[in-house]
């Protein structure tokens, strides 16, 4: 698969999240349950400091490898941390080194269809922080750009 490296800065999102791991039954019902409560009247909409119109599927807080548990977030972007509902919580995307990889067709497939790819490539992965960043909302025709969090390049300071 074909990718770029870029270096982010923070952004501050505010969504829902819940744990799971990629082993779990439960898996597709608590990830869907998330996307479900970000767009629901609850959700998304009642942001009124989002940055753009994205959603973000973010996946932090690994305990290990993607067979461990991980935190699992939808959000979308904000300006900064004033006027979010209350059954929102705010997350941050660490600032560092991601490799870019851009995924366009079904929204559920092609993103299923990347991640089993994912998992199979020698990536030198830091299992901090991958997000999904949903470009446009067409279900079947949608371009997402997936960030996978890398190693930063280990440099001495000599004096």
């Amino acid at each position: 698969m074909k990718y770029e490296i870029v270096s982010l800065n923070e952004k501050m999102v505010a969504g829902f999240s819940a744990k799971t791991n990629n082993t779990s039954p439960e898996m597709s019902a608590v990830i869907g349950g998330l996307w479900q409560k970000l767009y629901s009247k609850n959700g998304c909409l009642e942001l009124t400091n989002r940055t753009n119109n994205k959603a973000v599927g973010i996946y932090t807080n690994y305990a290990g490898n993607h067979l461990d548990d991980y935190t699992v977030i939808t959000a979308c972007e904000v300006k900064n941390a004033e006027n979010i509902p209350a059954n929102m919580e705010i997350h941050k995307i660490p600032k560092g080194k991601y490799a870019k990889f851009i995924v366009r067709g079904n929204m559920i497939t092609a993103v299923a269809e990347f991640w089993e790819k994912l998992w199979k490539m020698d990536l030198d992965r830091n299992f901090i922080c991958d997000f999904e960043e949903y470009q446009n909302a067409d279900p079947e025709n949608a371009e997402i750009h997936i960030y996978i969090g890398l190693q930063e390049d280990k440099t001495t300071d000599e004096t």
